[in-house]
């Protein structure tokens, strides 16, 4: 068994046809038959149905498959692990962070540290605490910034700064006035949150609850701008941090009295996955960036 034959069943496989896979393998459409032909005969078991020009994996090639992908990968890995050794001062960095962090911390972060590592790349995204965890874990990323959510056996987390939860109102509201406020004099209030299993709203539930009340939730959104949006609209109120580009908002941060409530900001990672000195090297220079007093 050759690894060429490998990586073009799975081309095969992913493509489901074998003039479009021999295309993107440059090499001829009899030439992948052949190759198809030969793993499946060394194998002992067919691995696709074949339809006219399309092939579809049999349910013994759905079964090879992830072994083949698994394989492929750990052979990507140790090329990358050794490559990285010849020359830690380069790399890729992939690194996913929740939404409110790309306005200002995260190009910060970035910035000063490409002022130290310019031969080190990045790729960047964004997401909801548990949709960067799911990432995480499947290898997507290497580190995330997030609210930790439900905690996770395989991921390891740092934390790195709390932050305040205010409730957000607009200036025109009834409890505008007020110094400060109890969650439970908004009960009877429409709640503007983020979506389930959402950190934040996992956060605000919780909080919610020790307050003694369900919350009304009249709409849900994926990003705390959407939501102070609809809290300008006059739709409800929020449990919401003050995060930077809302100065100018037409809206009012509460402080919150009788109880603290807060999120926590974490950098997170797999245990026990290999970490390249570029990815490592980043990872210490965010938490030690924190632990010198915040940006």
């Amino acid at each position: 068994m050759e690894w060429h034959q490998l990586e073009s069943f799975r081309m095969v496989a992913k493509l489901q046809h074998i003039t479009k896979a021999a295309e993107q393998l440059s090499i001829s459409q009899p030439a992948l038959s052949r190759s198809i032909c030969r793993l499946e005969e060394e194998l002992g078991f067919p691995l696709f149905k074949r339809q006219g020009k399309s092939v579809i994996l049999n349910h013994y090639g759905v079964i090879f498959l992830r072994h083949v992908e698994r394989a492929l990968q750990e052979v990507e890995k140790g090329k990358k692990e050794v490559h990285d050794l010849l020359d830690p001062d380069f790399g890729t960095v992939s690194i996913a962070f929740i939404h409110s962090m790309g306005s200002n911390i995260i190009p910060q972060l970035v910035g000063r540290f490409r002022e130290k590592y310019p031969g080190i790349q990045f790729r960047l995204s964004q997401n909801a605490s548990n949709f960067l965890l799911e990432q995480l874990e499947a290898g997507e990323i290497d580190l995330c910034l997030c609210s930790p959510g439900n905690n996770k056996e395989s991921i390891d987390w740092a934390p790195l700064f709390k932050e305040e939860l205010f409730i957000a109102v607009h200036k025109g509201h009834r409890l505008a006035g007020q110094s400060s406020i109890r969650l439970e004099e908004i009960a009877a209030e429409p709640i503007i949150t983020v979506k389930k299993n959402y950190g934040l709203r996992i956060l605000a539930e919780q909080y919610f609850g020790a307050a003694g009340f369900t919350p009304n939730i009249a709409f849900e959104g994926e990003e705390i701008l959407t939501l102070a949006g609809f809290v300008e609209a006059k739709l409800g109120v929020a449990l919401i941090p003050h995060i930077m580009g809302l100065d100018d908002a037409n809206i009012c941060f509460l402080p919150i009295a009788g109880q603290e409530c807060h999120r926590i900001i974490e950098v997170a990672w797999v245990k026990d996955r290999y970490m390249s000195p570029a990815v490592r090297k980043f990872k210490n220079f965010i938490i030690q960036s924190f632990v010198n007093n915040g940006l």
